[in-house]
């Protein structure tokens, strides 16, 4: 009988202590994206692979868009610690986005703003290297996730209907 009341015990706080479990993985993401499929996204400087390839992720597409976001990417990089024989050891990237978003129907500029991102990359060889190479696509792909994400996460919380005053001038960053 102890038995088996013990085990009744054990097995109801296994149920209590397993009832507050949240998944790190969750779809039902609490941010939304008021400009998915509302939005024509026009790209701008440097050509990053990665951010052409997940733009419509973010942004969708539509045929007849509210709005037009332009970004402009410029893209810094630094080598540095070079070696006796002037082998670079590691490079250091610098992602600068410019985003400016127009609203389609009233003729008028939204917002402007700039986000960054940077990582550094140790090259494994002076020529071709698989590994070396994936590397740097991954974390390419990382920083234009955590851009996208910050610009989503910004406008989301923006009123998107109202224009800036004609007064504020903003320049894209460039180099």
């Amino acid at each position: 009988m102890k038995i088996i009341n013990g085990f009744i015990v054990v097995f109801f706080l296994f149920i209590l202590s397993c009832s507050n479990i949240s998944f790190v993985y969750d779809k039902n993401n609490n941010l939304t994206n008021p400009l998915y499929n509302k939005t024509n996204f026009v790209f701008l400087g440097s050509e990053i692979s990665s951010m052409y390839r997940l733009a419509p992720k973010y942004f969708g597409s539509t045929k007849n868009p509210e709005h037009t976001l332009f970004i402009s990417v410029v893209e810094d990089k630094t080598k540095k610690s070079v070696q006796k024989n002037q082998a670079i050891s590691q490079v250091d990237y610098e992602i600068i986005v410019s985003y400016k978003l127009e609203n389609n129907l009233k003729k008028c500029t939204v917002i402007e703003k700039v986000a960054y991102s940077n990582f550094s990359h140790n090259p494994k060889s002076s020529g071709y290297n698989f590994g070396s190479d994936e590397s740097l696509s991954k974390m390419y792909e990382l920083a234009s996730i955590k851009i996208f994400e910050e610009m989503v996460g910004f406008l989301s919380n923006y009123n998107l209907d109202s224009c800036q005053s004609e007064n504020w001038s903003f320049k894209f960053y460039s180099k």
